[in-house]
């Protein structure tokens, strides 16, 4: 464990009923909070250039919701969308829906747990603009669903414009979702994205430019898109698949199986292709087919 980190397990769920369930999430999420704030009393000792800005977007706050939401308002603010709007904006979501703050809390561990980079919760929250964007979009895409979609475009503006990530409010994302880097993702109107599923820089899942309705690609769980891979048209890719970097994927990919190459190939070939037993999405691991590729050449 990191020095500095609270030795403290997150708590099990020991009862197979909702209420128990329940108890043991809002435990879990309180934990990861207490961390957050210890994490950034730690920093604001060690680093005083810190310590007020670690108090105003951290240790001021009674709740993660509100630290995100004061963060939040104050990256997305421009001269004409004041902070304190979006500050309400951000608290009235993460108050009022419940699973948008379980999502936070899986994203968070899913970058701490997943890039070695990712030296705290609090410097995910603070610094991981691909968190601080996935977070912005769940709540322009509640608005979305509300037919807000003046204010969600608008938000959907901001975040681009701000984080240089463009997620359409209408595409809808899963929990424990890693956008690594971030820079240049772009996720179209229709896509879908599943529980568990890490996304690395300039990942694009577009459409063909030729249909209009359900037209992006759909992400099951558990998935790995390396960075600068391009997924277009309404396609599935299975549950725990991983698209290499800088892949065209332009079909289907079976679950379990890694799909490489421009215009991307299944490793192993199309009739049986190779399998992998781990999920990707979690585990991070990029390379482990280059073994069985033989087309690999230096």
């Amino acid at each position: 464990m990191p020095s500095g980190e609270l030795r403290h397990s997150s708590p099990p769920i020991t009862a197979n009923n909702n209420s128990s369930a329940a108890t043991a999430a809002f435990e879990d999420d309180a934990w990861v909070w207490a961390q957050i704030k210890a994490e950034a009393r730690r920093d604001a000792e060690s680093e005083p250039a810190l310590a007020s800005y670690l108090y105003s977007t951290i240790l001021s706050h009674s709740s993660l919701e509100r630290s995100l939401s004061f963060h939040l308002g104050n990256k997305l603010c421009s001269s004409t969308l004041l902070s304190t709007l979006l500050y309400d904006l951000f608290l009235n979501a993460f108050t009022s829906d419940p699973s948008l703050r379980s999502a936070a809390i899986a994203d968070l561990r899913a970058a701490r747990e997943r890039d070695p980079a990712c030296i705290s919760f609090s410097h995910c929250l603070l610094n991981y603009k691909g968190f601080l964007a996935c977070q912005a979009q769940r709540v322009a895409h509640r608005l979305w669903q509300q037919s807000r979609q003046p204010l969600a475009l608008a938000l959907h503006s901001r975040i681009a414009d701000v984080f240089a990530v463009d997620i359409h409010p209408a595409a809808r994302i899963g929990k424990g979702v890693l956008f690594d880097h971030a820079t240049g993702v772009v996720v179209g109107e229709t896509a879908v994205i599943g529980n568990n599923v890490s996304i690395l820089h300039h990942v694009t899942l577009g459409g063909t430019g030729k249909v209009g309705g359900d037209r992006h690609p759909k992400i099951e769980d558990g998935v790995l898109i390396g960075a600068g891979a391009t997924i277009l048209g309404n396609v599935k890719i299975g549950e725990g698949a991983k698209i290499g970097a800088g892949s065209v994927v332009l079909i289907d990919v079976p679950p379990r199986t890694t799909a490489v190459g421009n215009p991307a190939r299944l490793v192993g070939g199309k009739e049986t292709p190779s399998k992998h037993k781990d999920v990707p999405g979690e585990s991070m691991d990029h390379t482990s087919f280059i073994s069985e590729w033989s087309d690999y050449i230096i």
